[in-house]
């Protein structure tokens, strides 16, 4: 089972185009099964935090400049907003198959992940980011609202 893994992890390093990226996939993929004993996680963004807090609080966003530095912000750890991220990628990536077959060498992986608590630290994150895409579309159309010029509006309005 390992020799699988290590030949997933391969073949998605082959796939992916800069060495960059590739160390961090390999990383990803190698800290799966630490994610799902909790011993490993990722940090929450303050950004996120804030939003999970209060989706759609106005405080300190009296200007379009305001708005434009909190939808930066976002940005930053959301990546771009649909008014310029394009075409979605579809499909299976060498990374996604790589942490499945990782994720696969734990029985009772779902089990584990309960327990351990990394299952709700994924709850609570996904939740986190749900919030911060919920904001960055509240403070656009706050924007658009005010008539603030782009990135305090989405796009081609």
């Amino acid at each position: 089972m390992r020799k699988l893994a290590f030949v997933a992890a391969g073949a998605m390093i082959v796939s992916v185009p800069s060495l960059a990226q590739e160390m961090e996939d390999v990383r990803d993929v190698a800290e799966t099964p630490l994610e799902d004993i909790g011993l490993s996680k990722e940090e929450l963004a303050q950004v996120l935090l804030e939003a999970a807090q209060d989706p759609y609080s106005n405080r300190g966003l009296d200007t379009c400049n305001s708005l434009v530095a909190e939808i930066a912000r976002l940005d930053t750890v959301l990546g771009n907003d649909y008014d310029l991220a394009g075409k979605e990628k579809t499909g299976v990536s060498g990374k996604s198959v790589a942490k499945g077959v990782v994720g696969s060498i734990i029985p009772f992986r779902s089990i584990v992940r309960e327990v351990s608590g990394a299952a709700g630290d994924k709850r609570k994150a996904d939740a986190a980011v749900r919030a911060g895409l919920a904001r960055r579309a509240y403070l656009k159309g706050l924007g658009q609202g005010r008539d603030c010029s782009y990135p305090a509006r989405p796009k081609g309005t």
